[in-house]
């Protein structure tokens, strides 16, 4: 008789569950409700934070879930095929939170991104406004150091890396006390000072992106101080070609490509330099895929504060104006990062950095559903797509008196009608310049 009818085996499903019985580890894949209601910036996630689970619960009453059941399999005289990654990560989390481990199984000195249970929880303890002086004081101090160290390599000085340390402690103190003033800041660009302003901007992003993953403090203090010096082979490359206005030739294009080996030289011969800088001016333009250069590493290969900092160095360069391309909204970087998840950049790293960064930074020009027109002051930590904000023009793009609103507070216009961000514009849209919106203190306003 053939027993054909005896085999079992496991489907992934899709469970409802009321949001009282979530855990960490599950994958949510539906709401009970439509995505873009909702602070989640991405459809579909593995819960990792209590405080995801404490969203989903004020925001909804049921949610999906994957689940697995056994079902009767008819033919098991074929070889089940070995499960996916995905299958085995997702597999069982009604049941207990599933641990996604790291590809490179690291050892504890090897970096890596803490866990659930290592990772440390940081609170702002003042708010933006409060912090903005300090924070615009370290930012033009450390603007001028970043200026310096390129200059001096340029004419054959050594790397002052007690400088390159204090300034980074700098930054990060400010970070500590307040993640959004500095990331404001990083909104300021100036065109003529691009190479500078690139270096101390990823410097920022890079340690406030560590913050918001959960590393101790040294960790990111290694991780700022290996963003400010990522792209330091540049000293080496000739500044006409840095400045081209135009499309780079061929050979300028190669000449450019050689920045990382550039920056690993320059590094490997300057005194007490870790290895971990020197890892990420090396290979902060490899690619998960292998596409990457100067080595063409494959995803198991590229360190891990390298992954990281490839993220933040591609989102402020396209964020950014220069002499041939002109800077693009913070939302339009996100989505083309996102795209190039698991092709260029690791795919758990990217969600985080969406979520770390917000689809509406500090310093955002947006648009409201009611057609009004603010600039985004402040993040909430708990519903990123609902920020703080300076209410600056009328729903005609008239000039009108300044008000703070908290979106998460206040979800209804003067005519009760649903009050959300629509979407963002560029810098100077509207007549609207941030730079001029802050030196004016509108910052300080809504801090009251």
């Amino acid at each position: 008789m053939s027993n054909n009818l005896t085999g079992l085996r496991k489907v992934l499903t899709r469970v409802r569950i009321p949001v009282s019985e979530l855990a960490l580890g599950m994958h949510v894949i539906e709401l009970d409700r439509p995505w873009l209601e909702t602070d989640f910036l991405i459809q579909g996630f593995i819960i990792k934070h209590r405080a995801e689970i404490d969203s989903l619960q004020r925001q909804c009453v049921f949610v999906f879930i994957e689940g697995i059941e056994q079902k009767l399999d008819i033919q098991p005289e074929f070889h089940a095929k070995k499960p996916s990654l995905l299958s085995r990560i997702l597999g069982n989390t009604l049941n207990k939170p599933t641990a996604i481990k790291n590809k490179q199984e690291p050892s504890a000195l090897t970096p890596c991104k803490p866990t659930e249970q290592s990772r440390t929880t940081y609170i702002n303890k003042i708010s933006a406004g409060e912090e903005m002086q300090v924070a615009r004081d370290s930012y033009s101090s450390a603007k001028t150091v970043a200026k310096s160290i390129m200059e001096d390599l340029r004419i054959g000085r050594m790397l002052d890396m007690n400088q390159a340390r204090n300034t980074v402690d700098e930054v990060v103190d400010s970070l500590l006390r307040n993640d959004d003033a500095l990331v404001w800041l990083t909104k300021l660009k100036n065109q003529d000072e691009y190479t500078a302003e690139h270096s101390l901007n990823v410097c920022i992003l890079s340690a406030a992106f560590a913050r918001h993953l959960g590393h101790n403090e040294a960790e990111i203090r290694k991780i700022g101080l290996a963003g400010l010096l990522h792209d330091i082979g540049k000293a080496k490359i000739p500044v006409e070609i840095l400045n081209k206005p135009g499309p780079l030739d061929d050979d300028e294009r190669a000449l450019i490509r050689q920045h990382p080996n550039m920056g690993r030289s320059l590094l490997m011969t300057s005194a007490s330099v870790e290895h971990y800088t020197i890892d990420v001016a090396y290979s902060h333009h490899e690619r998960v895929d292998g596409t990457g250069y100067p080595r063409a590493l494959q995803a198991h290969q590229i360190p891990y504060y390298a992954k990281l900092v490839a993220i933040v160095d591609t989102y402020d360069a396209i964020t950014s104006s220069r002499a041939y391309d002109t800077g693009r909204a913070s939302m339009a970087a996100l989505e083309i990062i996102y795209n190039s998840r698991d092709s260029h950049f690791d795919a758990d790293l990217t969600v985080e950095f969406i979520r770390c960064i917000g689809v509406y930074p500090p310093g955002a020009i947006v648009v409201m559903t009611n057609g009004e027109v603010g600039v985004v002051v402040e993040s909430n930590e708990s519903s990123k797509l609902r920020p703080k904000i300076v209410l600056v023009q009328d729903c005609d793009k008239e000039w009108q008196e300044k008000r703070s609103i908290d979106l998460s507070q206040d979800d209804q216009d003067k005519d009760g009608k649903p009050y959300a961000i629509a979407h963002e514009v560029p810098n100077k849209t509207f007549g609207i310049d941030i730079k001029a919106f802050l030196q004016e203190g509108w910052l300080a306003f809504a801090a009251t």
